[in-house]
């Protein structure tokens, strides 16, 4: 491709990830058809790759595609004789000389579909899929891998989830009130597992840059909620350090081994610039981001503040108690008071049998066991964690760990050094 188009392609890739989702939603609330939505707007950004290398960028990219889009689905309706009202108003819709940011009602049918995709309606796995594709644009078959299931598969659960939001009449309307603060935490939880498909080991590294830029998008819609700030603190923290989060060779490495100049540090203080504006840490997702907040911002491994995480895990197991929370705080206060500490809450934590074969459970059981010296059970509980692993990424380092349990037998069980955790990465 000639340098002038790739531009366009550039051009194209970049006004998609801003318009594609307006387009989409404002289609879906004229026409009331969500496959027509869709398609016209793909139609409209396949159009674009096809004529801007020649014809140039236009000035207005995300106005353009609206445009056509608009006039796409005008003659689909035409030729289905449908109802006047809809051809009227996709008649009306002019947006060639601003910008869909700018058209009256648009941000909030953008955050009307966020929360019609996200409706508790739907089974949680497909409002993340109707999410990747209807407002990320994420072909189906990129959707289909991340779930392991065949794309045909992904297609027919992405139709249920369409007609049940149409059979269901789910209304297409950003909630309001006691009903919006009931109904926010849901779309918060679909944006946290999207971010979560993308900085696992073996995720789409995509899913976790279109969860920040859906979660930057409802903050911007609804500045005045904290949780939705500290959610995009979070990510920010953690993603920051997606480019140290491998050796070499792509094998995994905790966050005690990973080179912080590598980090993203514009991002770490834009977390943290918005974490300071969030208040006091109320919410289960402002817990995580100090938390976060405590691995990014320090100046070594070594200077993590493991009492200040450990403290905001057990104000987080009170507020959401769940093993996989139980979990991490035994983590921290084995870092924060001493490894039997630690292993005495996870003891607690798999006391109901959720852990069992957990292979995280046993990677911080095999840590916590070894800093107390006992090198031969720690690497036998690592090697426990790689046989259930989760990818091959996860099982490489934990073998590996199995290989290189320090030698801890003259230690006692005095708090460590903070920061010498070797389970984050």
């Amino acid at each position: 491709m000639a340098p002038d188009g790739e531009q366009a392609a550039t051009a194209a890739a970049v006004a998609a990830a801003e318009a594609y989702p307006r387009i989409v939603a404002t289609l879906i609330r004229v026409t009331g058809d969500w496959t027509l939505a869709e398609d016209c707007a793909q139609e409209a950004l396949a159009a674009a790759l096809e004529r801007w290398p020649g014809d140039g960028v236009p000035g207005n990219p995300g106005g353009w595609l609206m445009t056509v889009a608009r006039n796409r689905a005008v003659d689909v309706l035409r030729r289905a004789t449908v109802e006047r009202r809809k051809l009227h108003e996709l008649a009306v819709l002019t947006l060639t000389s601003a910008e869909p940011e700018q058209a009256p009602g648009a941000l909030d049918d953008r955050l009307r579909l966020i929360f019609t995709c996200c409706h508790p309606a739907l089974p949680l796995e497909a409002r993340v899929a109707l999410t990747l594709r209807t407002i990320c644009a994420v072909p189906t078959g990129d959707i289909a891998r991340a779930f392991l299931v065949t794309e045909s598969a992904m297609t027919r659960r992405l139709t249920r989830a369409k007609a049940k939001i149409a059979a269901a009449g789910i209304p297409y309307r950003v909630p309001t009130g006691r009903a919006l603060t009931e109904r926010l935490p849901g779309v918060l939880a679909v944006l946290y597992l999207l971010f979560t498909q993308g900085y696992n080991a073996a995720g789409e590294p995509a899913f976790a840059e279109e969860a920040i830029r859906l979660v930057r998008l409802v903050r911007r819609l609804m500045p005045d909620q904290p949780e939705v700030a500290a959610l995009l603190a979070l990510f920010l923290f953690q993603h920051s350090r997606r480019d140290a989060r491998r050796d070499a060779a792509g094998d995994l490495l905790t966050l005690d081994r990973q080179d912080r100049a590598r980090w993203d540090h514009a991002a770490i203080a834009e977390g943290a610039a918005i974490l300071a504006r969030t208040g006091p840490p109320d919410g289960p997702y402002a817990l995580q981001a100090r938390i976060a907040a405590c691995h990014a911002t320090a100046a070594s491994a070594r200077d993590t503040d493991w009492a200040t995480i450990a403290a905001c895990y057990d104000r987080l197991a009170a507020l959401q108690p769940s093993p996989v929370i139980e979990l991490n705080r035994a983590v921290a206060h084995g870092y924060a008071s001493g490894p039997r500490r630690g292993l005495d809450l996870l003891a607690a934590a798999r006391a109901g049998g959720a852990l069992d074969g957990y292979p995280h459970a046993l990677a911080v059981e095999a840590e916590l066991t070894g800093r107390l010296g006992d090198r031969d059970r720690a690497a036998e509980l690592f090697r426990q964690a790689a046989a259930a692993a989760f990818s091959d990424e996860e099982r490489r380092a934990l073998l590996a760990r199995a290989d290189s349990v320090p030698d801890l037998s003259g230690a006692t069980d005095a708090p460590p050094r903070p920061g010498s955790a070797r389970s984050v990465t």
